[in-house]
């Protein structure tokens, strides 16, 4: 993909209402994407079924979830869920009796990690048993899922799964220094891309973030079939991330956060759409702004390019209920500080010759340095301490009009489609929430 193709008009079209069916294909944890598109499925009135990742036992071994914690995923989610624990990756598999990728990694150091080296075809046995043991999930529960579908119906399946990284105490340390290190602490992220501990984490991170949305759509395609000679439609999202435009220099422009590891996969995942979308299949990954949270808050200096969405807002709308958004921004700052001071940062920041450079969507997703971490992670953290409190910045009022933008955006496009891979930037998103205040 040479260029982004980008959503420029609010759709219009939706062919969901009452009786046809939501699966979300991923748990519902905290605060992130997936919250917008379960409200849209409400508001539409739709039977909403979801998956489990299940959970893991005292000896790792997978299980499904039990009475009390099924109960409280499914208030949590306001439908069924199906519990056969779809837990995605290989970091815990391996054929019986014998060490796990984990297991593998549990001798890595600090000091040695660099030099250690694995046995590949052991992984690629683990990663076997993996798969099959994920793909043998998804069948069961696609069984389940057909019963709980009625004819001529539509469905909307949304992707949700990424991540990947195997929890070792080594990957933290390393992860602490290539995304939050400065200085001293800064390590280049082509350090870990080049070992064999990040060759796995690649490895993972395909599998959990990329190829469960080729196995939901393989997996479903029975169910897909019926559905098609009976009137009904089936429509795949899924969430992905490969920059986003903003607004620079009053125009609205490419950028992105880097390094960011997990970009391989999300470019992987785009091609499982692209895949489909030539089968005839109406897949599409959405490829959405940056937010903060629970797992992107270890990426520090991501959160950057929210703060011109408040420009955005200005820009495409300019409402009484805009300046109630900016007002509630400047409420969380210390006071002597202003919001118009806090943009001018980000404005120095993004027309620094440091950030112009990694402004390169051909070269996406680019490795970090040593300038990049000292510019960026060094400006988030002036940021952040122009506030009163480190729980309540800017960035967390921003993110939650991400969600509540991009929610029916995705929900809407998905009906009518126009590509396999769509990116959500901050001119529509604007628009869409002007729309819903003004």
């Amino acid at each position: 993909m040479t260029t982004p193709v980008s959503l420029r008009e609010i759709p219009q079209h939706n062919i969901f209402r009452k009786g046809d069916t939501f699966v979300l294909f991923g748990e519902l944890f905290g605060r992130g994407y997936a919250n917008g598109l379960v409200n849209e499925a409400r508001k539409a009135g739709m039977t909403i079924i979801g998956i489990t990742v299940g959970r893991r036992d005292e000896s790792n071994a997978l299980r499904p979830l039990t009475d009390e914690e099924l109960a409280t995923a499914e208030a949590n989610l306001g439908g069924r869920i199906i519990n056969v624990p779809l837990m995605a990756g290989f970091d815990l598999d391996a054929p019986a009796g014998e060490p796990t990728p984990t297991d593998l990694l549990g001798g890595m150091t600090l000091k040695s990690w660099q030099d250690d080296k694995l046995d590949w075809p052991h992984i690629e046995k683990c990663r076997e048993v993996g798969v099959k043991r994920f793909r043998d999930g998804v069948a069961t529960v696609m069984a389940r899922l057909d019963g709980m579908i009625a004819d001529g119906s539509n469905v909307f399946f949304a992707h949700t799964m990424a991540g990947g990284i195997p929890k070792v105490k080594v990957f933290l340390a390393i992860a602490n220094r290539i995304y939050k290190g400065r200085g001293e602490r800064f390590m280049s992220s082509r350090t870990l891309l080049d070992s064999d501990l990040g060759k796995l984490c690649l490895m993972n991170f395909d599998e959990v973030t990329a190829n469960t949305f080729q196995h939901l759509i393989d997996g479903s395609a029975a169910i897909r079939a019926r559905l098609e000679k009976t009137g009904g439609q089936t429509r795949y999202t899924a969430y992905g991330y490969h920059g986003t435009e903003i607004l620079i220099d009053g125009s609205y422009q490419w950028q992105t956060y880097t390094n960011y590891t997990q970009g391989y996969a999300k470019m992987r995942l785009e091609h499982h759409a692209e895949a489909a979308w030539a089968q005839g299949v109406k897949a599409t990954v959405f490829n959405c702004p940056e937010i903060r949270t629970n797992s992107s808050d270890i990426f520090v200096g991501v959160e950057l390019s929210l703060f011109p969405l408040l420009r955005a807002l200005r820009k495409e709308g300019d409402t009484a209920w805009v300046e109630a958004q900016w007002q509630a921004c400047r409420d969380t700052l210390l006071e002597g500080k202003s919001l118009e001071a806090l943009l001018q940062k980000i404005d120095d920041y993004n027309a620094s010759a440091v950030m112009q450079a990694y402004r390169n969507f051909a070269a996406w997703p680019m490795d970090n340095s040593a300038e990049l971490a000292d510019l960026m992670i060094g400006t988030s953290e002036e940021i952040t301490q122009m506030h009163k409190d480190r729980k309540q910045l800017v960035t967390d009022i921003l993110s939650a009009l991400v969600l509540e933008g991009t929610g029916p955006l995705m929900f809407m496009e998905a009906s009518q489609p126009a590509a396999p891979v769509i990116w959500l930037n901050h001119d529509i998103i604007a628009r869409q929430l002007n729309r819903i205040h003004g």
